[in-house]
């Protein structure tokens, strides 16, 4: 689904992905993991669209999609979740996926029809699905972070992706929320036939979602492989799992 070839980024002469290249089976839940500054963020805002690279080749579904603005890569069926989490502090969370919905079908320019009734059911429909349906009317801004990183994947799935990549999902999460996270992404992945890219610290998660694992480590891929493939590459667990079994 995804072809990442030899892929180059440097800032002021810093090289931060150095010739990388990957691919993403379709249907396969594949990790990226690597210490911090390994190069994972920017590797997906090459991929994303949201930094041009500087040599190399980015590839979805056989289409080349090196240098398309973000906006054109997520209408040909690429989704995406940040590290920070980014959505509208001042809507309700049902307001939040609905103008989701409504910029992905391109009604946002629909003179005709009150915009509170577009697409109320598919709104309703995916809400229940990730657990928020309950908390519709609240204002977004005031979510437990954790609910914050729901409503976010509830907009990305809004543009209906057959790739998803996640920027470390769990991130500022507190145990109980990770434990959920984990559940509701691997569901919604499977009930969806989602195809799923992420990046991840915490390597209980990564190894207990991930079908697949590319390990990054200054800006190159110094492992690619199963689960225990990687746990066992002594490279790896050099330079990364800190020689741990």
């Amino acid at each position: 689904m995804l072809e990442v070839r030899d892929l180059h980024k440097a800032f002021g002469g810093f090289a931060a992905v150095g010739g990388v290249s990957l691919t993403v089976a379709a249907g396969r839940v594949t990790a990226i993991i690597g210490p911090n500054g390994a190069g994972k963020t920017t590797l997906f805002n090459l991929i994303t669209g949201h930094v041009r690279p500087d040599a190399g080749r980015v590839l979805f579904e056989g289409r080349d999609i090196t240098g398309l603005a973000p906006h054109d890569v997520c209408r040909l069926g690429m989704g995406r979740s940040f590290q920070r989490t980014n959505i509208f502090p001042r809507l309700t969370v049902f307001q939040n996926v609905q103008a989701a919905f409504i910029s992905h079908r391109h009604r946002g320019r629909d003179l005709f029809t009150p915009v509170d009734r577009l697409y109320q059911d598919e709104t309703r429909a995916l809400l229940d699905s990730l657990g928020l349906l309950d908390r519709s009317g609240e204002m977004s801004g005031f979510l437990s972070h954790g609910a914050q990183k729901q409503l976010e994947l509830g907009i990305a799935l809004a543009s209906e992706p057959r790739l998803l990549l996640l920027d470390e999902p769990t991130a500022g999460m507190s145990a109980v929320e990770t434990r959920d996270t984990i559940r509701l992404i691997s569901r919604i992945a499977g009930e969806r036939g989602l195809t799923l890219l992420f990046t991840e610290h915490d390597m209980d998660v990564v190894f207990s979602i991930a079908q697949w694992i590319t390990v990054l480590h200054q800006g190159h891929v110094i492992a690619g492989g199963t689960p225990a493939e990687v746990r066992r590459d002594p490279e790896v667990r050099r330079v990364y799992l800190g020689d741990r079994r």
